[in-house]
């Protein structure tokens, strides 16, 4: 075989023995033409109005609200599927005044056909409202309209104060009273920041005592620890609570304490300061929290603080079984130090400011007196690096959120910033880099 008939053999061979044949390539070529054909005339006529219903109701699903009101105006089988109670089980109403908010509000006319037709189909609701005194009343008088409601869950969001608080308790207290008679199970139940009270607590427990799961009211001035008793005395498949750290007190843990009484998964408290100086904060007793810990002995207690620093003083002076602790302002190396000190149950610490005092010796004490830490986050702190290295070898693999800024290590004589990714990492068991700071 001649070297010019081998190139040609091999070049065939190469294809596949696509072109041996010519004749039938050009077949092959044709029939494909044709097929291509024919699809794109079935395209071209396909009705899409003639979809099957589920999937037209999947494709609504992800799709924004208006788009989706939008896509009802098709034909009448897409406007089908948009009144379906599939479609309406779940639903966010956000109300919201143009000249204080940029969020865009669900529009009036969408809100009195939810009202008609999709009432009795509403399980699971949040009202996203701004600070105006108007928002809020909108609220209020979409709650008064539920007579015919069944909820599962119940979230009253105010992305700014006053909102809520603006109204006359006996308004809002009524709107909420309707959805409290009409839901035999409501589970889940946000209202922070509002002005519910004991008696419409009570109200609540009276209606929902079997199904409630989940109560949120953190910032409710007229709420009292006898409200918080009664909803924990009736409520036994109560799991999760989260209030005001005003309203714990050592009488209260000691009451929670009790055999009657439901056993939290979780206790979440706020400790708020509006206004420094101003604000007293008392002191729980580690006997107090010993009894509630015997009780609930698997309970995660989440503390939030947003004080300042001379505000700390009554916390962590005695041993506190917090698991997770998020301090959302300045905290002094003096607190944290106590922290490792008095939290053996830490499980999550997230320090979002500290100033510009190293908090070496504060996180390898944390990490020799709490066992059971596996997250941290760091945001304007600093730790030298050869101390950071040490805290994550003391913890080691159980770290499973590392979550700290680049600014907050300082390299010294043992490791720069580009060496201690290596040994972080090696000692997680898993590559780790720092966050970097957004740059916009």
């Amino acid at each position: 075989m001649g070297k010019k008939k081998r190139f040609v053999f091999l070049t065939r061979m190469k294809r596949g023995g696509r072109d041996t044949d010519q004749n039938s390539s050009e077949e092959g070529t044709a029939e494909k033409f044709k097929k291509l054909r024919t699809t794109n005339a079935h395209s071209q006529t396909c009705d899409w109005g003639n979809l099957l219903q589920d999937i037209i109701l999947q494709v609504f699903k992800y799709l924004p609200l208006l788009d989706r009101a939008h896509a009802s105006q098709v034909c009448r089988n897409w406007n089908q599927v948009f009144h379906m109670p599939d479609l309406w089980r779940c639903f966010e109403f956000e109300l919201n005044q143009p000249a204080t908010s940029y969020l865009k509000a669900t529009h009036p006319e969408l809100i009195k056909q939810i009202i008609k037709r999709h009432s009795n189909h509403l399980q699971y609701v949040s009202f996203k409202v701004d600070s105006s005194k108007e928002s809020a009343e909108a609220a209020c008088d979409i709650l008064s309209q539920l007579v015919n409601c069944s909820l599962k869950t119940l979230g009253l969001i105010s992305t700014a104060r006053p909102s809520f608080m603006d109204l006359p308790k006996s308004h809002f207290i009524s709107a909420l009273t309707v959805v409290f008679v009409n839901s035999k199970s409501l589970s889940s139940l946000k209202i922070d920041d509002t002005p519910v009270d004991d008696p419409s607590l009570k109200v609540l427990v009276a209606n929902n005592s079997d199904t409630l799961k989940l109560l949120k009211m953190s910032s409710c001035p007229h709420v009292s620890p006898a409200g918080i008793l009664c909803v924990a005395d009736q409520c036994h498949g109560l799991r999760e609570l989260a209030l005001n750290y005003h309203l714990l007190s050592d009488e209260l843990l000691l009451a929670l304490s009790s055999e009657k009484h439901v056993r939290l998964e979780h206790l979440r408290i706020d400790v708020v300061s509006e206004n420094p100086g101003q604000t007293h904060f008392h002191t729980i007793q580690k006997s107090s929290w010993d009894a509630f810990i015997r009780h609930s002995p698997k309970v995660n207690l989440v503390m939030y603080f947003f004080l300042y620093e001379e505000e700390f003083d009554p916390f962590f002076r005695y041993e506190t079984p917090a698991t997770h602790l998020y301090f959302g302002r300045s905290v002094s190396k003096d607190v944290l130090g106590r922290v490792g000190m008095t939290c053996p149950r830490l499980v999550e610490l997230v320090v979002c400011a500290n100033g510009l005092r190293p908090l070496d010796e504060e996180l390898i004490r944390i990490a020799e007196r709490c066992k059971n830490l596996s997250a941290i986050g760091l945001g304007e702190c600093e730790v030298s690096c050869s101390a950071f290295v040490e805290f994550v070898k003391m913890c080691g693999g159980r770290l499973s959120q590392l979550s700290i800024m680049e600014e907050v290590l300082i390299p010294d004589q043992k490791y720069s910033l580009e060496q201690i990714h290596w040994e972080v990492s090696k000692y997680l068991g898993r590559v780790w880099f720092p966050d970097m700071m957004p740059t916009w």
